[in-house]
């Protein structure tokens, strides 16, 4: 078969541009990206000897071989792994297949344009796992020749990272696994050192469990560790091989938050060495998301994507969970009715969360920056995890209307004013927007707690939890306000003047008139201080903002009326009033009203029901206005 070229996928081509300016200061974490992308392959084909046997039955010890070459001014680390084929190699090196790709290149790009730091887009590069593109940082071209366990054909890949690469046949390719030869750019000749490469290995391989060695013609000397470091006892593990354990299993570069490292004694045994990202995952909510714990049986890699073992709103952690009681051969498909797979997803579970409740009561301000990252994944568990709700209640926090940071529950609880009977909130889009919401208005006056809900699963836990403590939690935007049984904060001077209630109710009769067919009714507001109107949903009536979310994600939702609240204290209101009394210019009045409503729906975020029509009823106010 002839040499075959092809280019490289755009983002590829794009990455590879970011990755050589990034990584300039830091360029000797390419060799700990090559060789975690081997012991990766070693841990593949690890697990599928154990159906198929055949595939490493004339190699069964797995290794990593460095080897310079000053003559050549080449590195190569090659691995006995399961190596690639021509599909392969054009999936794996040639596209990113990885899901929110075009998310992320849009993140690295506006970090570069913002002028973020060379360590910050490093970090990013990092979480996108992505790795053996780093090899064009100190090489001008990088060579590839692999053969995949139980087939006969070998494979090279070629590249210089300037848009193309060619694949060809060659018999010169391992015999089992992959090479990676790089040719080194001329100002790179320290990596062709024995002395530099064992430091590098040293500081950020030890950990890797199969041994690496540095190979000189005939001789070879093992330069790591080789054992799996959840295994070792934590006083013998110092802080910078568990964090550089975290970037090899985690395929990132930033510092993990918080590490759990235990072992689970008793019906069932395993070890886990977990971790919480620094940084949130780029994929959090990507619908083709992967978890990131792997999972092994006595050492053994069986899978990096088991969703069994850890519950969806916890899929940010990073780390190994090693079972001793699991049958070595377990395949995937059975791990998912495996009773020991749950009972350690249930134990594993609870000490994840108390974890992370000691560290919420330990530092509050580091614990509000990982809320802040990962509280609307923790928040899906509310809607999800009965067994653990409470302790999720505990866990979470809340923005709200009456403090700056972030609170708990049991501080709403506290800060309650007398006769309060509720949990008020308030749903929308973000906490800036919610919290100039006019229906706080009344809430603020009478110096009542609201909490701003900002996620969009926000919509759907509150209403399945349902109460905290037996306090229910209550929507403002939903129902009457019910706020006269609270003294106010504000003065009758700050209040307004106090509406004459014939004149309101005349107002309110002639809204329900002229806008019959728009909404539920109309009434005059307890909630609004400041605001001329706003819309509410009627008790028992899906909640304003659940309605536009459902809708916005193509689901056929029939547009509820609703209910008109308009302040009598308000200006315009009162002008409204006195024109409707009079029985004078009842067309502009109506022209109005409808503008009233069309005001109430751009407040909740929603469009204007004809724009056409409220453009041209602005426009006919604004020059009558003019005009007078």
């Amino acid at each position: 078969m002839a040499s075959e070229t092809y280019s490289f996928q755009a983002e590829v081509s794009r990455l590879l541009d970011i990755v050589a300016n990034a990584l300039y200061s830091n360029k000797e974490v390419f060799l700990r990206e090559l060789i975690s992308n081997s012991s990766d392959a070693c841990d593949k084909l690890r697990y599928a000897a154990i159906t198929q046997p055949e595939l490493t039955q004339d190699d069964p010890d797995f290794r990593v071989n460095i080897i310079p070459t000053k003559e050549a001014r080449t590195v190569t680390v090659q691995d006995n792994g399961i190596g690639m084929n021509r599909d392969d190699l054009v999936e794996n090196l040639g596209t990113i297949a990885s899901s929110g790709t075009m998310k992320f290149m849009e993140q690295l790009e506006q970090a570069r344009q913002q002028g973020e730091s060379n360590q910050e887009a490093l970090n990013m590069i990092g979480q996108f796992g992505v790795g053996f593109y780093a090899a064009f940082v100190v090489a001008d071209k990088v060579e590839v020749e692999t053969r995949k366990a139980g087939e006969s054909q070998g494979w090279r890949w070629t590249s210089d990272g300037r848009g193309e690469f060619s694949i060809e046949e060659t018999e010169d390719a391992p015999a089992r696994g992959t090479r990676v030869r790089l040719h080194l750019k001329g100002d790179q000749d320290e990596f062709l050192e024995d002395a530099r490469i064992r430091t590098i290995v040293q500081k950020y391989s030890d950990h890797i469990a199969l041994p690496i060695y540095l190979r000189e013609g005939e001789d070879a000397e093992q330069i790591n560790t080789a054992s799996a470091l959840w295994t070792r006892p934590k006083s013998e593990i110092t802080e910078d091989q568990y964090n550089e354990f975290y970037h090899h299993v985690a395929h990132a570069m930033d510092d993990p938050w918080l590490r759990i490292h235990f072992k689970a004694e008793g019906k069932v045994e395993y070890t886990g060495l977990l971790f919480v990202p620094g940084q949130k995952p780029f994929d959090l909510f990507h619908p083709d998301r992967k978890h990131g714990v792997k999972l092994y049986v006595r050492r053994v890699f069986i899978t990096e994507n088991c969703e069994d073992l850890v519950p969806a709103y916890l899929r940010f952690l990073r780390g190994v969970v090693d079972s001793e009681d699991l049958p070595l051969n377990i395949s995937r498909e059975m791990l998912q009715h495996n009773p020991r797979v749950t009972k350690i997803k249930q134990t594993l579970t609870t000490r994840v969360l108390n974890e992370l409740k000691k560290k919420a009561n330990k530092d509050a301000k580091a614990y509000g920056e990982f809320w802040e990252d990962f509280g609307a994944v923790l928040k899906e568990g509310l809607y999800e995890d009965t067994e653990n709700q409470d302790t999720l209640l505990e866990l979470a926090r809340f923005h709200s209307s009456e403090r700056e940071g972030l609170i708990s529950l049991e501080d709403y609880v506290a800060n309650m004013k007398e006769g309060q009977e509720a949990i008020y909130f308030v749903t929308g889009d973000t906490k800036e927007a919610l919290a100039k919401s006019p229906q706080l208005e009344g809430f603020r006056a009478k110096g009542i707690e609201v909490l701003l809900l900002h996620h969009p699963i926000d919509d759907f836990w509150v209403p399945a939890v349902g109460t905290y403590k037996e306090m229910p939690f209550k929507s403002v935007t939903q129902g009457a306000a019910d706020l006269d049984k609270f003294k106010s904060d504000q003065s009758e001077q700050d209040q307004g003047e106090q509406p004459d209630e014939t004149t309101v109710g005349t107002l309110v009769a002639f809204l329900k008139t002229a806008l019959e067919d728009k909404v539920k009714d109309v009434r005059q507001s307890e909630r609004l201080t400041d605001s001329a109107c706003c819309l509410v949903a009627d008790e028992g009536d899906m909640d304003i903002h659940l309605e536009r979310l459902l809708r916005q994600h193509g689901q056929t939702t029939p547009q509820s009326k609703r209910i008109l609240e308009v302040n009598p204290r308000h200006p315009l209101i009162n002008r409204l009033a006195e024109t409707v009394k009079g029985q004078s210019n009842q067309a502009d009045a109506k022209e109005a009203a409808y503008l009233l409503l069309d005001q109430a729906r751009i407040m909740e975020g929603d469009n204007p029901e004809d724009p056409s029509a409220f453009a041209k009823r602005l426009s006919d106010l604004v020059a009558k206005g003019l005009a007078a």
